[in-house]
């Protein structure tokens, strides 16, 4: 079983935070140009799959956010991250 399918399959209990530290480790390795062939090929497959994961989590999260705003304030409210973060 390639380290892809088991990013996939067990990286659905993989933390987001974890999921991210790892993709980036993979992202350096493969900019070191140390890696043969086979391995680039192997941590692009890992890779596509822990990004996925992780769009998939910050999409879980965004929906979660957006009725959390509406079920407090009653009706939703979109704001841009930008604004938000110069909110607070």
């Amino acid at each position: 079983m390639s380290k892809a399918s088991k990013a996939s399959e067990g990286g659905e209990a993989l933390p987001f935070e974890e999921a991210l530290n790892k993709l980036e480790s993979i992202v350096e390795a493969m900019e070191s140009d140390n890696l043969p062939l086979e391995q680039l090929l192997s941590q692009f497959e890992e890779g596509a799959a822990l990004a996925k994961l992780c769009q998939s989590r910050l999409a879980e999260a965004e929906v979660k956010v957006r009725r959390l705003e509406e079920s407090l304030g009653g009706a939703l409210t979109m704001k841009p991250a930008a604004l938000e973060a110069a909110e607070d």
